[in-house]
């Protein structure tokens, strides 16, 4: 909360604005406008040093010298180190349901990922990417592809993690989707078809036949004359 710091720091100190502003990570005019009551209105000031922030001590050092640089305090709370997770990922119960189009998905679009990968991505079972691969899976016919991503069942960094890695292991996996996405090249499409001269129009007889049409045409007339 930056403002609400700023704010506190004007009120109670004779910090200078570029001091406020260099703590607060806010420009030296919103910091002005704090003081002159423009800005930050209805923001009730929030005290650095009951929060941790800053010690009483570095407030001090900085209103006696305009060029100190305030320094956040050092945490006294050590956090222990996070842990590598493992076996498959949590999903929420409201998500669960999308999991089966996210390995669809993923079977489809990534077929170089291996399931362990993929439980890992989305958290399921062997049995279910085995289901939905082959076509098996009771809901079948109702699943739609679905990006995990889009459905928040894993992030963007993590997908790409697992791709990238799966990408290493079985380069040849790679190469054959790369293949079979790739569109066919213009010179096949557009080649014209074989024989296509032989079935070019000949523009005399086209001609012949539509001088016969008029002849015919007056013939019907001059019977109709008659």
């Amino acid at each position: 909360m930056p403002k609400a710091t700023a704010v506190w720091l004007v009120e109670n100190t004779s910090l200078s604005f570029a001091q406020i502003a260099d703590f607060c990570k806010l420009h030296e005019l919103e910091v002005k406008a704090v003081a002159d009551g423009d800005a930050a209105q209805g923001i009730k000031g929030l005290d650095p040093i009951t929060s941790g922030q800053i010690t009483r001590e570095e407030i001090e050092r900085g209103q006696d010298n305009p060029n100190h640089r305030l320094q956040l305090a050092v945490s006294k709370v050590r956090l222990p180190p996070v842990k590598p997770r493992k076996g498959p990922r949590y999903t929420p119960v409201s998500r669960r349901q999308d999991r089966p189009n996210a390995i669809l998905w993923l079977v489809r679009n990534h077929p170089e990922l291996k399931d362990t990968q993929i439980i890992r991505l989305v958290g399921t079972t062997k049995s279910t990417i085995a289901a939905i691969r082959d076509r098996t899976h009771w809901n079948a016919a109702n699943l739609t592809p679905s990006d995990p991503v889009t459905l928040g069942l894993c992030s963007q960094i993590d997908l790409d993690f697992e791709v990238s890695k799966a990408a290493k292991a079985n380069p040849d996996a790679v190469l054959r989707r790369e293949e079979e996405d790739t569109l066919l090249p213009a010179e096949i499409t557009t080649a014209e078809d074989a024989g296509a001269e032989e079935r070019e129009l000949d523009v005399e007889s086209v001609f012949a036949k539509l001088k016969q049409l008029k002849r015919d045409d007056a013939d019907d007339e001059d019977d109709d004359r008659r």
